[in-house]
């Protein structure tokens, strides 16, 4: 068995919606869908309708894209409402959420731990001497802003920090309840560590991730880390544990590789 990983597929571009329908089927094999599929409901339904029958299991977690609210989209659920709408949706298909509790999976003959998270951000990524509420003024000297301040709504919670600090709580939680003997298999939309992040828009790290879970892998029995978010698929180790960046991303960035390669497989590790 293996397990293929996909995030970042952005269905609102037609070129997208039609690499996806062409995915390969592996059913004996899982998926992982590491967030931002569309900020349209429908577009999510869409993805797990065409790929849920094509693999044995599939498993999906949030990105920032997923949570917007915005006059293209199809509702006008806010914050954790719009959340619980895509939960439920997902259940309804049979796909494993971050809500869930977390499955086991044999590799090779080894048992490992699926755990889909979803932990936001807390504009923590940024330099020591910039305070966390002049974080966004401090992206925006350079001319960076994320369309998030506008479409991506916390409610109830006063802020996405909040939010954050909260989803992390509880799914470190979570985290510290799984088996060591099955290492976990971490897999969310957003990179663990501030280090991992290498763009070419600097200061739009502070919508990149949270300073709470740079710990998490070592923390933890942990095989693997999946995420999205960043655009820029890749390999990274750090501490001895693999971390895969496993982006579509925009029709004009994966149009510039020879091979999108999406879904990616991530265990076993390819080569």
């Amino acid at each position: 068995m293996k397990i293929y990983a996909v995030s970042d597929l952005h269905l609102d571009f037609a070129a997208n919606r039609r690499l996806l329908e062409g995915f390969p089927e592996h059913p004996d094999d899982w998926l992982v869908i590491a967030g931002d599929v569309s900020h349209r409901i429908s577009d999510l339904e869409f993805a797990l309708d065409t790929l849920v029958p094509r693999y044995a299991r599939v498993a999906w977690s949030p990105g920032n894209h997923d949570l917007w609210v915005s006059r293209r989209g199809d509702t006008e659920l806010r914050g954790v409402a719009k959340y619980e709408a895509l939960l439920e949706l997902c259940r309804e298909r049979n796909v494993l959420t971050p809500e869930d509790p977390y499955e086991r999976v044999e590799v090779e003959g080894r048992p490992y731990t699926l755990a889909p998270i979803f932990t936001l951000y807390d504009y923590s990524f940024r330099p020591d001497d910039i305070p966390a509420d002049m974080a966004v003024f401090w992206a925006l000297k350079s001319n960076v802003m994320s369309t998030d301040e506008y479409y991506l709504q916390s409610d109830p919670f006063p802020s996405r920090a909040e939010w954050c600090a909260e989803r992390c709580k509880v799914t470190e939680a979570r985290l510290a309840e799984v088996d060591p003997d099955a290492p976990l298999i971490m897999a969310g939309h957003f990179p663990l560590r501030e280090d991992l992040i290498k763009i070419y828009i600097p200061r739009f790290t502070i919508w990149c991730g949270t300073r709470l879970t740079e710990q998490w892998h070592t923390k933890f029995n942990t095989a693997l880390v999946i995420s999205g978010h960043l655009h820029v698929p890749g390999t990274k180790e750090r501490d001895g544990v693999r971390f895969e960046e496993v982006s579509l991303g925009y029709p004009r960035q994966w149009t510039k590789r020879d091979d999108p390669n999406a879904p990616r497989q991530v265990m076993p590790a390819p080569g």
